[in-house]
């Protein structure tokens, strides 16, 4: 990893990492809005981690930037899920059934198998205007950046006593 890859990722995962007084599991009553606004703001930052990664010509940026913000608007509409799935889970762990487990856990697969269909249909749409390496480089960063805030989900919520 490059040094401006390892600062901007850093960086990233700190703010990600502030936010966790803002956890599902830690406070189940946290108002809508403002999930929404700290989403809002790491989808700005992953945005300008992604810019400053990313090597593009000015043509390449006209026709690169119109696709990212149609891939991530699609991808906010499968996290919503993930995000609905995480509250009514943390609001209900403690006295959840069995079968209410069965559907959270379908639920959690079914919007991580959205997420990599995604992935998949939007790859040939950035590889029309970009390099294979430019665009390996976009799905890198867009991994690793999702890993970052999936792990910040994971560490927030309460796992299932047994």
């Amino acid at each position: 990893m490059d040094k401006k890859t390892l600062i901007v990722t850093t960086v990233f995962a700190g703010i990600s990492l502030m936010g966790g007084n803002t956890a599902l599991a830690q406070d189940p009553g946290i108002l809508d809005d403002d999930i929404k606004l700290f989403r809002k703001d790491l989808r700005s930052l992953k945005k300008q981690i992604i810019a400053a990664n990313m090597s593009l010509s000015d043509t390449e940026a006209q026709q690169f930037w119109p696709i990212y913000d149609q891939y991530t608007a699609e991808l906010v509409a499968i996290t919503d899920k993930k995000y609905t799935l995480l509250s009514d889970y943390a609001q209900n762990y403690s006295t959840i059934t069995g079968e209410e487990a069965d559907t959270y856990i379908n639920g959690r697969a079914a919007v991580e198998e959205s997420v990599m269909k995604l992935r998949q249909k939007y790859f040939p749409l950035f590889r029309k205007v970009l390099s294979g390496r430019s665009t390996a480089l976009f799905f890198q960063l867009d991994w690793r950046l999702s890993l970052v805030m999936d792990l910040q989900l994971a560490s927030q919520t309460p796992l299932i006593e047994p």
